[in-house]
């Protein structure tokens, strides 16, 4: 399934720091703007206008880069792996929107699961879908969530959870006016494997 594109870059996207470093880690993964594209559900086109920051990525086109070049959206974002600490302080929790969401790293950098604490806005996203490999939790802080898996719809409260196979087609989306509030945790496929789940053929980079 195709993402949709995305805007033109606003002044509080983090597009300066990622656009040059997508096209650093596709190369470092050994693939073509062709096959990143196509792994990613994007065209050409689109993935060269965010390598060159004339479009903002959105969190899900970052969740799908970083499975696809065996990184992680800290290292998309440029933040430094640092000394992997195992205790994140609420004061260094920095916000940053990506496609109408706002994201809080929650966990270590560099690591191969990400958990994040995720601000989905009402009618923000809610029409992507979402197939990708490896798992993912999220559980319900605030608001009222609809989350479609495969062909069911289920609508979690606060202090609700989930935990499903995301190769299932998934889409999450706000139910009340003020959005909902998210503890959301995915696993990265640290593995050349990923290009062969995601059904690509990487060439050679230019």
């Amino acid at each position: 399934m195709s993402l949709p594109e995305s805007g033109p870059p606003g002044p509080d996207e983090p597009v300066a720091v990622v656009a040059p470093r997508l096209r650093a880690l596709r190369r470092r993964a050994g693939l073509t703007l062709e096959a990143a594209a196509r792994a990613a559900g994007l065209s050409p086109a689109h993935l060269s206008r965010l390598e060159t920051g004339q479009r903002q990525p959105s969190l899900p086109m970052l969740l799908a880069l970083a499975r696809i070049y065996a990184t992680t959206v800290s290292e998309l974002l440029g933040e430094a792996a640092a000394d992997r600490d195992a205790v994140v302080r609420a004061a260094d929790m920095e916000p940053t929107p990506a496609g109408g969401w706002t994201y809080w790293q929650a966990g270590a950098a560099g690591r191969g699961m990400q958990a994040l604490r995720v601000h989905v806005p009402h009618g923000s996203q809610g029409d992507i879908v979402r197939v990708h490999p490896g798992e993912e939790w999220l559980y319900v802080l605030s608001g009222r969530l609809r989350l479609r898996l495969g062909d069911a719809t289920h609508r979690l409260a606060p202090g609700d959870s989930a935990h499903f196979d995301s190769l299932t087609p998934h889409r999450i989306a706000a139910q009340d006016p003020d959005g909902v509030e998210l503890l959301f945790v995915h696993t990265l496929l640290q593995s050349p494997t990923v290009s062969l789940c995601l059904g690509t053929n990487p060439g050679v980079t230019p």
